[in-house]
Formats: structure tokens, sequence, C-alpha cells
């Protein structure tokens, strides 16, 4: 289903959540867990507006400007769909992943937390409807590689469930809860297109199962 969202009609400048090591990805969903003075501002603000965005994108750790990290240049918008308080004030929201973005230039201004003007050009496709790998995508042999990097990594999913789920959703999930490094998540971010993102993931799993299970990860 393609999304509701569309890159003519969003923001130039959007809120920016950096966040080491959290991947969302189009069509995905992100629950967030808010509880600094800064960010809960940034969701009051999100929340006024028509869009909801909040721009997921991971600190570089190349180096700091004004005392911030900075940022690696493509991140993922998610609109926040659900939202609710806990009693010692703490926000748990759920971000659903709209589109890309690649940041142009941070913007200065009176907010707490960082804003960025961004550019949606490049991902024009992420709001269409999914295109699907094809017939080279093997999916016993796929979900056969998925079970193994479990086992090395001592992970447990509700196997029935995730075979019956759609091949982008299973390789989204993959790709947001797998604990793959900084970098690893930004180049499955930046991957052109499904087909694309599933090549790398399944490099990843096969790399990281077989380190594992080299080093006795895996009982």
């Amino acid at each position: 289903m393609a999304s509701r969202f569309s890159t003519q009609d969003a923001p130039s400048i959007i809120p920016i959540f950096p966040l080491p090591g959290a991947l969302l990805l189009p069509r995905g969903r992100l629950p967030l867990n808010i509880f600094e003075p800064r960010y809960m501002v940034m969701i009051d603000d999100a929340m006024k507006t028509d869009t909801r965005l909040i721009g997921m994108i991971q600190p570089s750790g190349e180096q700091e400007e004004r005392g911030c990290k900075s940022l690696f240049s493509i991140g993922c918008a998610g609109r926040i769909t659900t939202l609710s308080e806990t009693d010692d004030g703490r926000y748990l929201i759920g971000l659903s992943g709209v589109s890309r973005f690649r940041v142009v230039q941070e913007v200065e201004g009176f907010a707490p937390y960082r804003q960025a003007q961004v550019t949606w050009d490049d991902f024009v496709l992420d709001t269409k409807a999914p295109r699907q790998d094809g017939e080279d995508f093997d999916r016993e042999s796929f979900l056969g590689i998925v079970e193994r990097y479990f086992q090395a990594k001592s992970l447990d999913t509700d196997w029935d469930a995730f075979g019956k789920a759609s091949e982008e959703t299973i390789v989204n999930a993959l790709c947001m809860i797998c604990p793959f490094t900084e970098q690893e998540k930004q180049v499955l971010l930046e991957a052109e297109d499904l087909s694309d993102r599933r090549k790398t993931l399944n490099t990843l799993l096969t790399i990281d199962a077989a380190g594992d299970e080299g080093t006795g990860g895996l009982q």
C-alpha cells in the first residue's frame, strides 16, 4: 500500500533525533521511550503539526560541531502514530516510517533539539507501493539463513508469524532489530531498493553467524 505521505507537500525543515543504532525504514515501525526534556519538547512540537514528523538519523561519530556529534547525511522520517504518557512522565511513542531524506544543512533556532533542512528528492519511491524482489528471492533459503543467525546470536522469535509476513516486512524488521553496527545499519538504510537491502542483509547475516560459530557463539 502506498503511503499518504507526499514528498511534494513534505516540510523542508524537520526536527531530527540523533540516536546511534536506531534504524527506521519506510513502512517500518519504531517504538521509542522518550525521557530527555529536550526530546519531550520535540514530541510536543511535532504533535502540533499536520505531519507529526520526526527525522531519525544516526550520529556519524566522525567529528563534533558546536558540541554536537556530526550526522550521517541520510536518515528516515517517521510519523508519530501512537503516543502515551507514563506515570513518571515519560513518552512512549510509535513512529511509522514514511520516507528517507538527505540532510542539506542543520538549522539554527531557539528549539532545544536539533533541526535540519532536508530534501526528499532522491527517495520518491519510498512513498510508493514496495517493489518486490522478483524471481531471484528464495524465501526458504533466506529464512534458513535468518534462523541460523538467530541461533548463533541466541535470539528467538515467533517463527510461524515471521514466516507468514510479507517479504518487505521481514527484511525491514530484521534490519531494524538485529544487533548490527551503526555503519552496517546505515548501509542497510541507504540501500537503493528492497532487493538491494535484502541482498546486503543476507550478506551481513551470513558473515555474522559464521563469525559467532567460529568463536563458539553457537551452543
